[in-house]
């Protein structure tokens, strides 16, 4: 695809990442965000990396955290998720940049798509080191403009979430990743953690792709698949949930995150949503062999002699639909004369009629 070609207005409907068309193809993209779910354990992240192949999700995620390069230690706390300090919790979070190499490695090993979040230019710099082929942005980085500078100038392709923010942060986001042709997935997103079912939003979904011309997702926060399976149904090409492999672990994440067995339920519901897709309305070659039981015919009540006129005391329709007069043309019979002696209960034909 010629990128060169792409401004403000050109529709971009697949952007590729690594080996992956995401957009207006017939899958849906899934990521299993481990996010800090290892809890900086080196030995956890690869056994994440295994579970999640088992699922058949396409990507898992991590997170690029270099605390002292994204944040100044202080007492603030994420809000009710955790009664640690933000500093605390990433700092205790952090993998090296060794160990998130080999991470990346290992999910080759696995035919898995690796992909990272950066919360600091340092990160991006980091990732940039193992050639990582696209960029996820968090919604606290919407509106970062150096870090998204810093991405901007990789030319990778980007999947932006969309949490905490208004129409015209986002508008203003987008517009700065397209004005320098960059590819570009935008998520809906609610950064409640958990999610209430009525903060999601999937109406959205349908509103940015009218107005951004591109590739939209969901990153969901909700509890289960069913806001998930809902995005897909309103046309998400991408589809990011947090993954856990015990929902009991410590971490603020682990009890909104989904378990293996939930993510490959959330795998085969996105396939299953997405082929049901269709949006024309015909006969179908596999609905005919039905359409001739499920369907009737025209049917004589009783006996009918010639010269008689057809009337809804001496017709009716019945199945199966194998007779020569469909239902569909019961009311043209009516009031026209049998041409010949007819029996009781016997299908009609146009022979029969005068």
């Amino acid at each position: 695809m010629d990128y060169s070609k792409l401004s403000l207005g050109i529709i971009l409907k697949q952007v590729k990442i690594g080996n992956y068309l995401v957009g207006d193809t017939n899958s849906v993209f899934v990521v299993a965000e481990a996010g800090i779910n290892h809890n900086g354990s080196f030995k956890l992240a690869k056994k994440m990396i295994d579970q999640a192949k088992k699922t058949g999700v396409d990507c898992i995620k991590f997170q690029t955290h270099i605390t002292e390069k994204e944040m100044i230690k202080s007492n603030i706390k994420p809000g009710n998720i955790s009664k640690k300090t933000l500093w605390s919790i990433i700092k205790d979070s952090e993998l090296s940049e060794e160990e998130e190499e080999k991470i990346q490695q290992y999910c080759k090993q696995k035919k898995i798509l690796f992909l990272s979040t950066p919360f600091s230019i340092d990160a991006v710099d980091r990732l940039e080191k193992i050639k990582i082929p696209a960029y996820k942005i968090g919604s606290g980085e919407l509106t970062n403009l150096p870090l998204l500078n810093r991405v901007a100038r990789t030319k990778k392709p980007v999947i932006l979430s969309s949490g905490m923010s208004e129409i015209n942060e986002i508008k203003n986001s987008v517009n700065f990743f397209k004005k320098r042709h960059i590819p570009l997935i935008l998520l809906q997103t609610t950064s409640i953690y958990p999610s209430n079912y009525q903060d999601i939003n999937l109406g959205v979904i349908e509103k940015f792709q009218k107005l951004f011309n591109i590739p939209i997702g969901l990153s969901d926060h909700s509890p289960g698949i069913y806001a998930a399976l809902g995005a897909v149904a309103k046309g998400a090409c991408l589809i990011e949930k947090h993954f856990t492999l015990d929902k009991s672990l410590p971490g603020p994440d682990q009890k909104l995150s989904l378990d293996p067995n939930e993510f490959s339920e959330l795998v085969k519901g996105c396939k299953a949503v997405k082929l049901a897709l269709g949006n024309s309305k015909k006969i179908l070659p596999n609905e005919k062999p039905i359409l001739k039981f499920a369907r009737e015919s025209v049917v004589s009540l009783m006996n009918i002699s010639k010269g008689e006129k057809f009337s809804e005391k001496n017709i009716t329709t019945k199945r199966p639909a194998t007779g020569k007069i469909p239902a569909k043309d019961y009311y043209e019979i009516l009031g026209k004369l049998a041409k010949r002696d007819i029996s009781n209960n016997v299908q009609l034909s146009k022979k029969d009629v005068c």
